[in-house]
C-alpha cells in the first residue's frame, strides 16, 4: 500500500484529488446501497415489486443518462459535472433516509442514479487528460482507490445501519456534501476538446453523437468489452448464489459471501499496480486486453471442475466446496479485471482521438450497462434451468466460453490494428 501512495503522490494535485474523490464516492455509495433494500422492505414495509422498482429506477437513470452526462462534460467542462453529480447525490441520499412515500422514494432513487451519470464520464475524462502519457498507470491507481471504497463502505454502513438507517443516509449525504465543497474549492477547472463551442445548439450535440457512433473501431471495441462486464459482475450474482446453494443461507453462507468480496477487493488493492507494471513491460496494449478477457473466462473453470465433484451431505467437505471454488473464481475475476481495466480506459481515449472523450466514456458505459442487464438476466435464467435439469456445469461452461470468445475478439482487433488508432471521431467535429 505504501507503493500505491508513493505512486499517487507522483502525479499532479488534480489527479491525486480525483483518486481521493473516487475512493470517497464509493465509500459513501456502498455504505448505503447494500442496506437500502432491507430498509425499503423491512422498515417501510414495501412490497417486493416496489423495492425492485425503486432500485431499478436508480440503475436505469444512471445507465440511460451516461451518454448525456458525458456529452455535457465535453461541452461544459469536467469540473461542473463532477460537482453537480456529487451535490445531486447529496440530496438523493439524504432523501432516501427521510422520505417514505413511493413517489418521493422514486425521485430520490432517480436522483442518485442521474448523479452517477453526471460525474462518472467526467471523472474518467478528467483523469485521462491530466495523467497524459501516464494514463495506464493512473487508471491502475484509480482502480485501487475504487476498490478500497467498495471494500470499506459496507463495513462503515453496517455499523451505522445498526444504529438507524437514517443515520447511514445522512452520513453518506454528508460525505458527498463535503466532497462537493472540496472539489469546488480545490479541483481546477478542466475542459475537454468537444469539437466545437459550448454555445452550439441541439444540432451540434446530435452531430457529436453521430460522430461517436460512426467511430467503427470504438464501437467494435465496446461490443467486445461488454463480455468483460458481464463476467466480472458475476461476483455479485452467480458466485453468491452458488455459495448460498451449497452453503445455505445461515451464518456460514453470509461469511463465505463476505469472503468473496474481501478476496476480490483486497486482491485488487495489493495487486493492481504490480499486475499493470508487469503487463506494461511484456505485452502490447491489445495483447493485455485479450489476456485479461481470457483470464475472466478462465475464472469459472474452478466452478466447472467443482461441478463434477459429488456434493457432500454436510460438514467441512460441503463447506469447502461451497466456499473454495467461488473464492478462487473471485480472485481470478479480480486478476482479469486488474489486467484489463487500465488498458481498457486508455484505449477509449486513444480511439476517441482525444476528442469528445467524456462522450465516448458515456456511450461506452451505457453499452456496457445494457450488456450487464441482459447478461445477468441470461445468467440467472441459465442457473435456474441448469439446476432444474441437473446440469450444474452448464452456466460455468457458458461463462467460460464467453470470456474466451471475447478474448479472441480483442486479439483479432489488436492484430488488425483497429484498437490502436481512432476512427471518424478522431477528426474535428463541426456543427
Amino acid at each position: 500500500m505504501k507503493e500505491v501512495l508513493r505512486q499517487a503522490r507522483s502525479y499532479d494535485r488534480s489527479v491525486q484529488l480525483l483518486l481521493l474523490n473516487q475512493f470517497t464516492i464509493n465509500l459513501g455509495f456502498y455504505m448505503l446501497m447494500p442496506y437500502l433494500a432491507q430498509h425499503l422492505s423491512g422498515t417501510l414495509g414495501l412490497a417486493g415489486w416496489t423495492v425492485g422498482l425503486v432500485l431499478g429506477v436508480r440503475n436505469f437513470s444512471q445507465q440511460g443518462m451516461f451518454l448525456l452526462g458525458g456529452t455535457l462534460a465535453d461541452r461544459l467542462g469536467y469540473k461542473p459535472l463532477i460537482v453537480a453529480g456529487c451535490l445531486l447525490r447529496t440530496v438523493g441520499f439524504a432523501a432516501l433516509g427521510l422520505v417514505e412515500s413511493l413517489p418521493a422514494l422514486l425521485a430520490a432513487s432517480a436522483a442518485t442514479g442521474l448523479a452517477g451519470a453526471l460525474f462518472n464520464p467526467a471523472v474518467r475524462a478528467y483523469l485521462a487528460a491530466d495523467a497524459g502519457e501516464r494514463r495506464v498507470e493512473a487508471f491502475a491507481l484509480f482502480n485501487v482507490f475504487y476498490q478500497a471504497g467498495i471494500l470499506l463502505g459496507p463495513l462503515v454502513g453496517m455499523v451505522l445501519t445498526g444504529l438507524d438507517f437514517k443515520v447511514t443516509c445522512l452520513v453518506s449525504a454528508a460525505v458527498f456534501a463535503l466532497l462537493s465543497a472540496v472539489q469546488i474549492r480545490a479541483l481546477p477547472a478542466r475542459r475537454g476538446n468537444a469539437g466545437g463551442p459550448a454555445s452550439e445548439g441541439r444540432e451540434g450535440v446530435l452531430r457529436q453523437w453521430r460522430a461517436v457512433l460512426a467511430n467503427r473501431p470504438f464501437v467494435l471495441f465496446s461490443g467486445a468489452m461488454i463480455g468483460s462486464y458481464v463476467l466480472s459482475f458475476q461476483v455479485y450474482l452467480a458466485l453468491p448464489l452458488e455459495v448460498r446453494r451449497l452453503g445455505g443461507n445461515g451464518e456460514f453462507g453470509t461469511v463465505a459471501v463476505a469472503l468473496l468480496f474481501a478476496a476480490s477487493g483486497l486482491g485488487t488493492i495489493f495487486g493492481q499496480t504490480k499486475v499493470t507494471a508487469w503487463c506494461r513491460a511484456r505485452l502490447a496494449q491489445g495483447q493485455a486486453l485479450a489476456w485479461g478477457l481470457t483470464a475472466l473466462g478462465l475464472a469459472f473453470v474452478p466452478l466447472l471442475a467443482a461441478s463434477a465433484v459429488p456434493v457432500p451431505g454436510e460438514g467441512v467437505g460441503r463447506w469447502a466446496l461451497a466456499a473454495g471454488p467461488p473464492v478462487l473464481a473471485a480472485l481470478l475475476l479480480a486478476l482479469g479485471t486488474m489486467i484489463t481495466y487500465p488498458f481498457e480506459m486508455d484505449t477509449i481515449v486513444r480511439l476517441s482521438g482525444n476528442r469528445l472523450v467524456a462522450t465516448h466514456y458515456g456511450l461506452y458505459n451505457t453499452l456496457c450497462g445494457v450488456g450487464i442487464t441482459v447478461g445477468n438476466l441470461l445468467t440467472g435464467a441459465a442457473l435456474d434451468a441448469a439446476r432444474a435439469a441437473g446440469l450444474s456445469a452448464l452456466p460455468w461452461l457458458a461463462l467460460t466460453v464467453l470470456g474466451l470468445a471475447c478474448g479472441a475478439a480483442l486479439y483479432g482487433l489488436h492484430r488488425t490494428g483497429r484498437i490502436t488508432a481512432g476512427g471518424p471521431a478522431a477528426r474535428p467535429v463541426t456543427a
